[in-house]
């Protein structure tokens, strides 16, 4: 009799005490970059509170390879039982456009625990382009018969389809030319072999501050705390335009909404706190912290958008 008590008594309690028992092992958090990068900054840093908060490690894990599809595909794949997350950027809902098959959907594999941080890119020229507002680049580019050149890190990266984005908003004509990485890309704006780039702030202020680049706006929809003296694109003539990283945390399709809801709000309360938003700033981005709802409509309004600017430019996909 007593042991049927017992057991009654466990099955009642049950569900209780696992909510409260997550996580009870180690968390595996996919970051689809090379180590070193900032994806992987952002990531490592998230992780080290996430570890100190939940109470168990939580582990990156780099899985490198196919412009972020490798590992995102690990993700997707893996036990939606929440020891499997993964940091997301633009990149997540440019793939689908720029490659013509990846292993997974985007929208339906994943489900969405927060929007982490915000990075806008700068829009910055070479000191010799006679031009310091939006709108004198625009006028000279208009003015002139040779499309102004812009670097960016790669191929369908967000600094390229920034500057297409902006090309577009804008109605003028630009060259890309790509290079291996931001670094170079910034250098031969730097030397004057490009004219301008949409970069990351940690790559561009300190050429900004050392008078080798000359800055001309921020892309974010607000100004930016780190350059708080830079007008937006937005602001300079251009309302709805925007660009920029962005990186979010995201779980496998199938994952307990009681862990979805536990992991949300540790990050946003993560996002909150005075040392994140101050390493973060120093990096060149912005904490946010969101609602699982408000990181889902990102992605859901990012895919088609990129996917029209994708067919308007004409990149064709990579596989």
């Amino acid at each position: 009799m007593k042991f049927f008590v017992a057991l009654l008594a466990a099955l009642v309690i049950s569900p209780s005490a696992m909510a409260q028992s997550y996580p009870a092992r180690p968390i595996r958090f996919i970051v689809p970059f090379a180590a070193g990068g900032g994806t992987d900054l952002i990531a490592r840093t998230l992780a080290n509170k996430l570890s100190q908060s939940l109470g168990q490690p939580v582990v990156v894990e780099n899985l490198t390879g196919a412009s972020g599809v490798i590992g995102t595909n690990a993700a997707a794949k893996a036990n939606a039982d929440g020891y499997t997350i993964m940091i997301a950027t633009p990149t997540f809902t440019v793939n689908p456009s720029l490659m013509s098959k990846i292993p997974y959907d985007a929208i339906k594999d994943f489900a969405p625990i927060s929007l982490v941080a915000r990075a806008p890119h700068l829009l910055a020229v070479n000191p010799s382009l006679p031009v310091t507002s939006v709108k004198e680049l625009v006028a000279l580019a208009k003015s002139q018969n040779v499309p102004l050149t812009f670097s960016s890190g790669s191929v369908g990266g967000s600094s390229h389809l920034g500057g297409e984005l902006f090309s577009s908003f804008a109605g003028i004509k630009m060259t890309h030319i790509p290079y291996k990485g931001t670094g170079e890309a910034a250098i031969a704006v730097v030397s004057g072999t490009v004219a301008l780039a949409f970069l990351d702030m940690q790559t561009m202020l300190p050429l900004v501050k050392s008078g080798r680049l000359r800055a001309i706006a921020v892309t974010s929809p607000s100004r930016s705390s780190v350059a708080p003296d830079l007008p937006t694109v937005a602001e300079s003539g251009y309302p709805e335009f925007q660009s920029g990283l962005w990186y979010g945390l995201l779980a496998p399709a199938g994952t307990p909404a009681r862990i979805i809801a536990t992991l949300n709000a540790e990050v946003v309360k993560i996002m909150q706190s005075a040392d994140i938003r101050k390493t973060l700033g120093s990096e060149g981005a912005e904490a946010v912290g969101s609602t699982p709802e408000a990181f889902a409509e990102v992605i859901k309004t990012e895919i088609p958008r990129w996917n029209k600017l994708v067919k308007e430019v004409g990149i064709r996909p990579t596989n």
